[in-house]
């Protein structure tokens, strides 16, 4: 059985690139995580308290890094979203099989980060579009899950017409923190 730790696969569209994140989009990426617009709608819940705001080369490079590492250990998959108009890196898509013992168990949790002049929903769409119809059978999971705050009301758009809906359970994390503002496609 392929996984994408085995082989990580890409996906494109029109507009964009979907590829294993590398060292070399740490210049293009700290553009996204030093936004601060963008910063509130990335998901940190779970993540022992790292709000992913880099504002030096060094703590990109860091998380980078970090993400390199995760994949090799099979913890998740990192995925750089390029810009295929500019060849610029514009986000990042996390994925990974989440195994708890709350409603969120056997899920694909998906965290997107993206710079705040692609936070607009048909930009999501496409990009979602690309990654959420295949990470079911790459991630052998039930529902794909993903944080999206009240104020990203652009996202929320995208995933309503991608046929997510709004979660009535709330995420659990390790140390029993709970999280919502979580959308979920079975």
């Amino acid at each position: 059985m392929t996984t994408p730790y085995m082989t990580c696969p890409a996906f494109e569209s029109e507009n964009y690139l979907l590829r294993l994140v590398e060292p070399t989009d740490v210049t293009d990426l700290l553009n996204v995580y030093s936004d601060e617009k963008a910063v509130p709608f990335f998901n940190g819940d779970n993540c022992h308290g790292d709000d992913f705001h880099y504002t030096t080369s060094e703590r990109m490079q860091g998380a980078v890094d970090f993400w390199t590492q995760a994949y090799r250990e099979k913890w998740f998959v990192r995925w750089t979203i390029v810009d295929k108009k500019t060849q610029k890196a514009v986000g990042t898509i996390e994925l990974f099989n989440r195994q708890s013992e709350d409603y969120f168990n056997d899920c694909g949790l998906l965290r997107l980060d993206l710079r705040s002049d692609y936070e607009k929903a048909e930009s999501i769409y496409e990009i979602l579009s690309l990654i959420v119809p295949p990470a079911y059978e790459l991630f052998h999971c039930q529902m794909i899950a993903t944080k999206a705050v009240p104020s990203a009301t652009q996202r929320r758009e995208a995933l309503e017409k991608l046929g997510f809906s709004a979660a009535k359970e709330a995420l659990v994390g390790d140390d029993g923190t709970r999280y919502t503002d979580y959308y979920v496609k079975m």
